[in-house]
């Protein structure tokens, strides 16, 4: 569409309960979402928690090199977390009355249902205001947090699902990003029509090295936290041929380094393993275009951007077959599944890759090239303006 046929700006409220400096999936879908937006010539604001509780407040932020206003709500640090923050849930209602009432937003966009979504679903509902939700969040994915007993974690995620349930009623439509997602989604709530739309990312943003490699290195980007197992890809190395001589890279920070630092030495590979901590997107995506396989053993994925970047850079993927993954991976086409929690099996497709002909590697590399190029952002970004207006959405 050209910018002179491009109906009028709207007015996009993002609500996102983890938001920059957060370093999540949820937190780099809302950054690349508001950002295309602002690239399209929408008026967007983004309501996210306070960095620190006293840096509260209304702000002109530079998000994915875009300038845009963000309104920052007074937040606490959850100290079982290694990063979370949340708003204090009885005062999120009075600001998200005094936000709407100011802003006057044509649409509100929130990213989650629990604290800052459910705050400004509930006050846009009572305006009248056009909703609409997209779920990243399982209340599986937050147990480890609770300090709950196990007897009362199922309690817990019952609760979650209901709490859901009561606000994405709300919203006008709502989306996850894969459909495997939101065929969770609906089986845990009464939201039915629930659509899938990639996080989407753009490709040309990576680079493919397609030459032939002279060394095996394995890598992972993400949280380094409980769900992902990381454990189970280092269990994995010690099983592969020594002769191989490969080095694994974590790319990603979180409150599991020093167990899995010390795993890495109880199992004879902390010579082999690198922890990188948080890089910049540069550092991240050199880490992905060296590499010789990306692996990722995490059971909780709605979608998986890191797996999607890694596509994007020309790598195969090793997967968990489970939850979003095997949307992305092709068994046999781009990379392999192996049963979550196997590490045995997990080596036993890493050496495939490892060992397999040229010819085939590079077949893999072209694959994930192809495979990723339907995430692309602009297809997102275009299936939400039509859901904010209220217009067909193309298939």
């Amino acid at each position: 569409m050209s910018t002179t046929d491009r109906p009028a700006p709207l007015r996009i409220l993002i609500g996102c309960d983890t938001f920059l400096p957060d370093v999540n999936g949820a937190a780099r879908f809302a950054e690349r979402l508001a950002a295309g937006l602002v690239q399209r010539g929408e008026d967007v604001h983004v309501v996210a928690p306070s960095i620190t509780h006293r840096k509260a407040g209304t702000f002109v932020e530079t998000i994915e090199g875009e300038r845009m206003t963000v309104h920052r709500w007074a937040s606490w640090r959850w100290y079982p977390h290694d990063w979370l923050r949340f708003v204090l849930p009885w005062r999120a209602r009075g600001y998200a009355r005094k936000l709407l009432d100011r802003v006057r937003p044509d649409v509100i966009h929130i990213q989650s249902h629990i604290v800052i979504g459910r705050a400004l679903a509930i006050e846009g509902a009572k305006r009248g205001i056009r909703i609409i939700a997209t779920n990243h969040v399982m209340p599986e994915n937050v147990l480890d947090f609770t300090l709950l007993p196990e007897r009362a974690k199922r309690a817990f995620v019952r609760w979650g699902w209901r709490g859901a349930d009561r606000i994405l009623k709300h919203a006008a439509a709502v989306t996850t990003p894969t459909q495997r997602a939101a065929d969770f989604l609906e089986r845990n709530t009464h939201r039915r029509g629930v659509r899938p739309v990639s996080c989407g990312l753009r490709a040309s943003n990576y680079t493919p090295d397609l030459t032939e490699r002279t060394s095996h290195r394995l890598v992972f980007v993400g949280r380094v936290t409980l769900e992902k197992e990381i454990d189970v890809i280092l269990r994995a190395i010690p099983r592969l041929d020594p002769s191989l001589d490969v080095t694994f890279t974590v790319v990603g920070d979180g409150d599991q380094r020093k167990q899995l630092e010390k795993l890495a030495t109880e199992l004879g590979i902390a010579s082999r393993v690198t922890f990188t901590g948080r890089v910049t997107d540069e550092e991240l995506r050199a880490s992905l275009t060296n590499a010789s396989i990306f692996v990722i053993a995490s059971v909780a994925e709605l979608q998986s951007i890191a797996t999607m970047e890694a596509m994007a850079s020309g790598l195969p993927i090793v997967a968990a077959d489970a939850m979003a993954l095997p949307h992305l991976v092709r068994d046999g086409e781009n990379g392999y599944l192996f049963q979550p929690g196997n590490d045995r099996e997990l080596a036993d497709r890493l050496e495939r890759i490892l060992t397999m002909p040229r010819e085939e590697y590079l077949r893999m590399q072209q694959a994930s090239l192809d495979a990723v190029q339907v995430h692309d952002i602009d297809r997102t970004l275009d299936t939400f303006e039509a859901l904010y207006r209220g217009e067909p959405v193309a298939s």
